[in-house]
């Protein structure tokens, strides 16, 4: 047979498989419930940053730009990794891991296209994989070791219809069973074939980086044939791939798709431990190539060094989520920090930029920073509270549960507190009162940075908050040490349209308001009782 005569009879079948190898991967929605399920499973949550933590320092909208072209395997292992943080030897490993694909772009380009497969995975598995001990096999049913014998009972009742005037007795007889798994198992069946699509997306991903070889893929080399053979045992013949409408006929007419559920059960729970391995490997070697692929984008990073807990030091920092960010710097050694600053200065926006540099150092050994060096400890924020209508909670109340929860964890282990204008539902009076004393509290096991209006707390803090202002006079904004001098909340009154009389009033309430306080002003407040 010629050459030519063979390539028109295998056309077909080459053009199958370059169109699978050539499509473009999927972008499934995956929801916050499904990217956090590994770090549920194998999370250390007494130092993990918990919920409101991730909301407030707009962690999600970061981890999606890291997560760019990334399979849902990669995400979870980074999204584990943000939540609890690498212990230094872990810290220190990825950091060499990093410097080495960051050194060979080369490498890491033919790292990214090996890893592609894994993008076919529509969903998740991890919760498979790594479920608690009760998350045994399904079993079988009694029935499902006669399934190959209905259709030979189909045909033995076409038989029957044929030759027989009740035949067609007989054929519904043999047709009921059949018609009634599949509308049983339609729901689990459907599932499980997104399941095995994904895992069939795992393996094959495994075997495409044991190909591509090299130091860091040895463990793919080794499991290289293991991979191929459970491939083959889990995903659906050749025949069947080719011919997609021959497989609803097997279905309907002799229960394939039910008996491939059952069989492909056996073989996933039995070789899980292999399938954790596998997934920890490739989701682990994926997630440092979208580190190394976001650092190759980024201008303004560095490695962060790592500190004692109470000992911060940022050198030009950004927050990598803003278009145009202006560097800060911030030092503290054993004292936390009183943030003042005019309304709109970007004091919020600078415990955010703090708080997600605490995170990336410590998840991942780098920051956006000209320099640093960071304490690998717990973040904890509160900066978002809000009242709730259908919680049946205010916002006073909403702060005070918030501040409980930073009471309750601080000091196991210590960690970095970020609060942002504590207790804004309630009056001046029993605001400052209630911060000064929530503050001094958590000043005692954590390290505190806190931003407020209320500067009188800045001098009933003296000696536990060393005060800092956010100067913008020069029109860009300045971390300076000392307390905010002349706030703008009147002036501002202008810009609104408010029009004179209302400024006028405003200005006079605030000159006896600030003449009643001078009178008290020399009394130091009354030190906190420890008893």
């Amino acid at each position: 047979m010629s050459q030519t005569m063979l390539h028109r009879l295998l056309q077909p079948i080459l053009s199958l498989f370059g169109s699978a190898a050539n499509a473009e991967p999927p972008s499934p929605y995956f929801t916050p419930d499904e990217i956090g399920r590994l770090y549920r499973a194998q999370g250390d949550h007494r130092s993990a940053l918990d919920d409101q933590t991730w909301h407030d320092l707009l962690l999600e909208s970061w981890e999606e730009r890291l997560t760019q072209d990334t399979s849902i395997f990669g995400r979870q292992l980074l999204h584990r990794r943000l939540r609890a943080g690498l212990q230094d030897a872990d810290c220190a490993a990825l950091t060499g891991r990093l410097r080495g694909l960051l050194d060979d772009p080369a490498r890491l380009d033919a790292l990214t296209k090996a890893l592609r497969p894994l993008r076919f995975a529509e969903t998740e598995v991890a919760g498979l994989l790594f479920g608690g001990p009760g998350d045994d096999m399904p079993q079988p049913p009694w029935w499902s070791r006669l399934l190959w014998a209905l259709p030979l009972v189909l045909l033995l009742s076409l038989g029957l219809l044929a030759t027989q005037p009740l035949g067609w007795m007989a054929t519904l007889v043999a047709v009921a069973p059949l018609m009634a798994l599949q509308i049983s198992y339609h729901r689990r069946l459907e599932l499980w074939k997104n399941t095995l699509d994904s895992l069939s997306a795992l393996l094959a991903g495994s075997q495409t980086l044991a190909q591509l070889g090299g130091p860091l893929l040895e463990p793919f080399v080794a499991e290289r044939a293991t991979a191929a053979r459970l491939h083959g045992r889990i995903g659906r013949p050749l025949l069947l791939r080719m011919s997609p409408g021959a497989e609803a006929y097997m279905n309907w007419f002799a229960a394939y798709n039910v008996r491939r559920y059952w069989k492909t059960i056996g073989a996933v729970y039995g070789t899980r431990d292999f399938l954790r391995a596998c997934y920890l490997r490739s989701a682990e070697l994926e997630a440092d190539v979208a580190l190394a692929r976001h650092l190759r984008r980024q201008e303004h990073w560095c490695w962060a060094e790592r500190s004692a807990a109470r000992t911060l030091d940022l050198q030009g920092g950004v927050h990598p989520l803003m278009e145009m960010p202006v560097p800060l710097s911030v030092s503290l050694d054993g004292q936390g920090a009183f943030i003042s600053g005019q309304n709109a200065s970007g004091k919020s926006t600078f415990l955010r930029m703090v708080g997600l540099n605490l995170v990336a150092a410590r998840a991942f050994g780098f920051c956006y920073a000209q320099a640093a060096r960071l304490p690998a400890v717990p973040v904890r924020a509160s900066m978002q509270n809000e009242d709730s209508l259908l919680g049946g909670e205010s916002l006073y109340m909403s702060e005070l549960r918030r501040a409980r929860e930073l009471l309750d964890a601080s000091g196991e282990p210590a960690g970095i507190c970020l609060v942002d204008e504590v207790f804004r539902g309630t009056n001046h009076l029993e605001s400052v009162s209630a911060a000064a004393a929530v503050l001094e509290s958590l000043c005692e096991r954590d390290l505190v940075l806190v931003s407020s209006h209320n500067l009188v707390l800045a001098r009933i803090l003296d000696g536990k908050l060393e005060p800092f202002r956010i100067d913008t006079a020069s029109g860009r904004p300045v971390l300076l040490p000392g307390v905010l001098r002349n706030p703008n909340g009147i002036a501002l009154l202008a810009t609104q349209g408010f029009g004179e009389r209302i400024e006028g009033r405003a200005g006079e309430v605030a000159r006896w308001l600030s003449a009643h306080l001078a009178e008290s002003e020399d009394k130091q407040p009354p030190a906190l009782s420890c008893a």
